[in-house]
């Protein structure tokens, strides 16, 4: 089965005062790379969450981000007397260190200290303890957007396989087009190597006939390129078989692809003639699209 590592997903709820929106979004990656951004105060989640994602995922970048608000009770503004009073000691050593070095500072005013970090009371603050009630409602919705983020993947795996399955295809197509070219090839090549040889020896006096004969079998050898097409064919159906596999497949089908280039090349280097050179052309091609495919499957 084919997964992909790309989706996203997006899950709101609501418990006990607080509303919040988890956001979940996966690209492809070699390994499985988290990134989690929760408020402060629920940062005590992060295990839990690490653990289902693992549960559920093998490969690819996740990125996590969750943002809650707390319902307003009265002023929509919170003033935060640790966090204020923490600035304005600070305001007082920069006042005090700046008259000794002869220089003079405005008056700072309420809506300035409203700007600095920590005077009001932020949402990393809401709970020193949150809630039972909070704490189940996020865990709960975060299992809700992860299995979006699975069904989409998956669904995009379906997807991709289809395409995968036509590369193949035509891989398989191109690998037949050069068995086909090759036979012809050897055919001909034949054939003129026997003339070759017939020239050679009714204009020369060979010492060791034996030795030409066993040098012309070992270029015979080289230019072959029969073992390049069965294995080209072998990979193919070895990859056939890795799509209706169960599981991760992608760091097995990113292996095969380095064969096929490999097979391909080899296959190039020894054509010898016009017409097994621009299959093998093709080949790589269609190799090379595959292989950005492959980059995206789990």
């Amino acid at each position: 089965m084919v997964t992909s590592m790309t989706g996203f997903a997006t899950e709101t709820g609501e418990a006990a005062g607080h509303a919040w929106v988890w956001d979940l979004r996966s690209v492809n990656a070699r390994g499985l790379d988290l990134r989690l951004r929760l408020p402060e105060w629920l940062s005590g989640l992060e295990p839990k969450l690490r653990g289902r994602i693992n549960e559920n995922l093998s490969r690819g970048n996740l990125s996590v981000s969750l943002r809650v608000q707390r319902a307003e009770t009265g002023s929509p503004l919170e003033v935060d007397r640790e966090g204020l009073a923490v600035v304005l000691k600070a305001l007082q050593e920069v006042e005090a260190g700046a008259e000794a070095s002869g220089f003079v500072l405005g008056p700072t005013g309420a809506l300035e200290l409203l700007g600095f970090r920590g005077v009001l009371a932020s949402q990393d603050r809401m709970e020193a303890e949150p809630d039972a009630a909070v704490l189940d409602g996020l865990v709960g919705s975060f299992d809700t957007a992860l299995a979006s983020l699975v069904g989409m993947r998956r669904a995009e795996g379906d997807a991709l396989s289809l395409v995968l399955s036509r590369q193949l295809d035509e891989i398989g197509e191109l690998t037949a087009r050069a068995r086909e070219a090759a036979a012809e090839r050897q055919n001909s090549a034949a054939e003129r190597l026997r003339q070759n040889i017939r020239l050679i020896l009714d204009n020369a006096d060979f010492a060791d006939e034996g030795r030409l004969a066993q040098e012309l079998a070992v270029l015979a050898v080289k230019a072959d390129i029969t073992e390049e097409i069965d294995r080209l064919e072998a990979h193919v159906g070895a990859a056939r078989e890795l799509l209706r596999a169960e599981g991760p497949i992608g760091r097995k089908l990113d292996f095969l692809m380095q064969e096929f280039n490999r097979e391909a090349n080899t296959l190039c280097s020894k054509s010898g003639s016009a017409d097994l050179t621009r299959t093998g052309l093709d080949l790589k091609a269609v190799i090379d699209q595959m292989r950005e495919q492959v980059q995206n499957v789990e």
